[in-house]
């Protein structure tokens, strides 16, 4: 079994600050991390593996300081690692982003491919979608737990609003996981020291089938105008009353916001 699992470099969000002037994001001396929910999908791959055997390939596109997240990677498990990076890709939203993964992806021989629901950085749950309609795969989002028959099949637990659905897929498919979905196993000591004497693949445009036209920000049709922190509550008032009293309360408020008459 080969599993690709795509997984992404991004800022720890308890360390984000914005620039006040321009509304973007300051990275500079930010720490990075692997994405959550793509390390609850590595973690997914290489309990396949443990159970099955499988050669897991990760894929990440970025600068050349994301090869610390493929190091994590190979520490955890992961056989081999293909970088992403050229100027080329420089600035692109998620369509041009999947665009670049999925022209990487038709190079590849695979029968399960693993993405995260979304990035912490964005949060938009839209490349691993994207990257299956770009490839033609069926896939499954939001994915909890997986069971695989050893063939061709995967019964795969899939979270949604009200509970879960069990359903069932044949290899080849994309599965988007949730972080929640498993705990993510700790590198080993050996790991760790095999990590840096693994080879990381660099590719760049010309190793990718894909338009020029469709990739970086020349392939983006959106654009983040501004970021922006999400602004603090005012403090709220506690009242020490008895429920009629308290009642008395919420419908007078109630009555100043004109949510009730």
């Amino acid at each position: 079994m080969k599993i690709i699992v795509c997984i992404k470099q991004v800022p720890d969000t308890t360390e984000i600050k914005l620039d006040p002037v321009t509304g973007t994001m300051i990275r500079e001396g930010v720490p990075s991390i692997m994405n959550p929910d793509d390390k609850g999908g590595l973690e997914l791959a290489l309990r396949l593996k443990d159970e099955f055997g499988a050669e897991i390939t990760v894929i990440t596109m970025g600068p050349l300081k994301a090869e610390a997240i493929i190091r994590e990677a190979f520490a955890m498990g992961a056989d081999k690692a293909i970088l992403l990076t050229d100027r080329k890709f420089a600035g692109a939203d998620t369509l041009a982003t999947s665009n670049t993964l999925a022209g990487a992806l038709r190079t590849l021989d695979f029968d399960l491919i693993i993405t995260g629901r979304q990035a912490i950085d964005g949060d938009t749950a839209q490349v691993g979608p994207q990257i299956a309609e770009h490839l033609d795969l069926p896939q499954i989002t939001y994915v909890e737990n997986v069971k695989y028959d050893g063939k061709k099949t995967l019964s795969v637990k899939k979270a949604t609003e009200e509970g879960y659905q069990i359903l069932e897929v044949e290899t080849p498919c994309v599965l988007t996981v949730l972080s929640s979905a498993n705990k993510s196993r700790y590198m080993s000591v050996r790991g760790i020291v095999e990590a840096f004497n693994k080879d990381i693949n660099i590719w760049g445009f010309e190793q990718i089938n894909v338009n020029e036209k469709k990739l970086g920000l020349g392939g983006s049709p959106t654009r983040v105008a501004k970021s922006f922190t999400r602004g603090a509550k005012a403090a709220g008032q506690l009242h020490e009353v008895e429920p009629n009293e308290a009642v008395e309360i919420i419908v007078n408020k109630l009555k100043e916001k004109y949510i009730i008459r």
